[in-house]
Order: C-alpha cells, then sequence, then structure tokens
C-alpha cells in the first residue's frame, strides 16, 4: 500500500505545505487548523473534509465560476471568504493548489516572514 494511501487528507495537504518556506501550521482558535506565514493566514482545514480560505474578490469570482470553491458557509453572501470541500484525491491537489495561490499572493506582496 503506498503511503499516500495510509495517510489522511490533512496529514497530506500539511506535509506539502509546511514543506513551503515559512508556513507554519497549527491549532486556531477556533477549533481549526490553520497554515499562516507570518501573522497572516493563508487557510484552514476543518479535520479531513473542508478547507477555508479568502481570496481578492475578483480572483474569488473567479475561482467560484471554476468550480474550485464554494462561499463560506459562515459568510455566504459575502466574496472572498471560501470553502473548498475534501473528497476525493483531486480535492486534496486542488486545496494544495489553492492554499499555493494565497502564498504565492502573500509572499509576492509582503515577502517572506523574517
Amino acid at each position: 500500500m503506498a503511503e499516500t494511501e495510509t495517510r489522511t487528507a490533512s496529514e497530506r495537504i500539511t506535509d506539502e505545505v509546511t514543506s513551503w518556506p515559512g508556513v507554519e501550521a497549527g491549532p486556531g482558535s477556533r477549533g481549526e487548523f490553520a497554515f499562516t506565514l507570518g501573522r497572516r493566514q493563508i487557510g484552514h482545514l476543518h479535520g479531513d473534509h473542508a478547507l477555508h480560505t479568502s481570496f481578492p474578490k475578483d480572483l474569488w469570482g473567479e475561482l467560484i465560476e471554476q468550480g474550485r470553491i464554494e462561499p463560506h458557509p459562515v459568510f455566504p453572501d459575502k466574496a472572498g471568504p471560501a470553502a473548498r470541500r475534501i473528497e476525493t484525491e483531486a480535492d486534496v491537489g486542488d486545496a494544495i493548489e489553492l492554499l499555493r495561490l494565497n502564498y504565492d499572493r502573500v509572499v509576492a506582496r509582503h515577502g517572506l516572514p523574517a
């Protein structure tokens, strides 16, 4: 059995995302598992089944149109906060890609934390 078949979705996502320079991961204030770059959160997981993150409104709109995200359940009428269900291997890969989008945006704008 391959290693990816025995590791949970959150473990695989965490292994990848924490390999990026400057990213730290740990419990957030509301029971979530957060990925941070300095003081900025790039997204968080709720167990193995959901990624929550936030994007600028224009990018959020593009990602909604592509079906890659849906509105955040706590802010269903607000552009920006987003949710991604994690049910399949493809979802794990896309969750990582969405976190990478935020990571790259933060690094481009603010650089890596000191």
